[in-house]
Order: structure tokens, then sequence, then C-alpha cells
């Protein structure tokens, strides 16, 4: 897959995070955001707003038994 770098804001807390991850660690946070950024592509697609695209994906995830805890566990582990 042709990968492409973009600049991304995020808040100061998720950038330490980043910055001081492993690089295999940055490589699955890279796959996560590209998967993310690909099926909001989708949704748009289908004429949904960012506001029902970010509410249906945060449904999908809790469904399959992400919580809020567990995301950010999976963020922490060194």
């Amino acid at each position: 897959m042709e990968t492409k770098t973009i600049n991304l804001r995020v808040s100061a807390d998720a950038a330490e995070m980043y910055e001081s991850a492993s690089a295999e660690e940055k490589r699955k946070l890279e796959a996560l955001v590209s998967s993310r950024l690909r099926e909001a592509a989708r949704h748009r697609e289908r004429g949904q707003t960012l506001e029902e695209i970010m509410s249906e994906l945060s449904r999908n995830a809790q469904e399959r038994g992400l919580t809020p805890e567990k995301l950010d566990d999976i963020l922490d582990e060194k």
C-alpha cells in the first residue's frame, strides 16, 4: 500500500505518547489512524456528516468491546 505523510493536530498527551513509542508501536498507531480515516471516507461517500461518522465509529467500537479504558490501556502499553 502506498503511504503519504500528513500533519495531524492532536493533544499534547497524545503527541508525547506517540513520540515516546517504539517503532513497532508507532507502526500500529499509524495503521489504526489510517484505518479509521479510510472508514470515515467511506461513510462520507454515503453522505454522512462528520458527527454521524464519529458517532457510528464510536458505537461500533463499543459494540466490539472497546471501552475508553481499554483504548487507554492499549495506547499506554510500552
